[in-house]
């Protein structure tokens, strides 16, 4: 087996380890196109795992976020990110170490889009970091939310145009994101707030916040227009069908949806 297929498997390992509801969609997409995404998804699952860190020290969380996003802005190279990450060896999981297979499997036409994306969401958590994720209002919570989903969202649509030309509205991929990211918030609250998080506005209930998740859902909707590559329309339909369904579940009092439904979705949207 090849290098590179050694890396392409390690990837899928390691996606299906970190988010198995996301292998589900990337499963729809062309060869190429797939490996590309789930790279790109890794490179940010790296960063998010050194915010989301239950151990390591805040100051440590925004000094390596604040130094990997300078290494990816201005000249990335796989020596240097090393010298970053394995002082904190023992500390970070694997998905993050290995940072750079994954930027090594993004191919060299579309690699800088995914680093400039990673290296804003990467200073973006760090500056959320420094501020103790003291969400105060609604600007904040577009701010927050934007670094650590919305950037997810126009990145996205930059791997779309690179594949075929698909011209997305990069403000509804911010909201697609977000209203994925919010529908986990709402999720979340009571374990958020066991580890002392709260990404609530102060003054914030819980139907504020599902207010606020249903408009970008409903913007996410719209994005989906400008979408006419059947394989991405799924990819982006099935993750944004599993949030609906789950605020539905939510306001039914369930934590989340079941397997049956999950299963359901996706036989709706791409067939049997």
């Amino acid at each position: 087996m090849s290098e590179e297929k050694d890396l392409q498997k390690k990837a899928h390992d390691f996606l299906v380890q970190t988010s198995r509801t996301f292998v589900i969609p990337i499963s729809q997409l062309p060869s190429g196109l797939q490996e590309t995404v789930g790279a790109a998804y890794l490179c940010m699952r790296a960063i998010d795992e050194i915010e989301d860190h239950p151990q390591l020290p805040a100051e440590i969380k925004s000094k390596l976020l604040i130094e990997i996003s300078k290494l990816l802005r201005n000249g990335y190279n796989r020596e240097n990110l090393l010298k970053i990450l394995l002082p904190y060896e023992a500390s970070l999981p694997d998905v993050t170490l290995f940072l750079n297979d994954w930027i090594t499997l993004c191919p060299e036409t579309i690699v800088d889009k995914v680093l400039d994306a990673t290296a804003e969401m990467a200073e973006g958590m760090a500056k959320w970091v420094e501020l103790d994720w003291q969400i105060q209002n609604e600007a904040d919570l577009n701010e927050y939310t934007y670094y650590v989903a919305g950037l997810v969202g126009t990145m996205l649509s930059d791997l779309w145009k690179w594949h075929d030309g698909t011209e997305t509205d990069k403000e509804l991929a911010i909201a697609f994101g977000r209203g994925l990211q919010t529908v986990n918030i709402l999720r979340n609250k009571a374990e958020d707030a066991e580890r002392g998080v709260n990404f609530f506005p102060d003054g914030w209930e819980f139907e504020d916040m599902l207010q606020f998740t249903e408009q970008n859902l409903k913007r996410a909707n719209l994005y989906l227009a400008d979408i006419q590559t059947t394989s991405i329309r799924h990819f982006c339909e099935i993750p944004l069908a599993f949030a609906h369904a789950t605020v539905t579940a939510l306001k039914d009092g369930k934590e989340k949806i079941n397997r049956e439904t999950v299963t359901d979705i996706v036989t709706k949207i791409v067939g049997s």
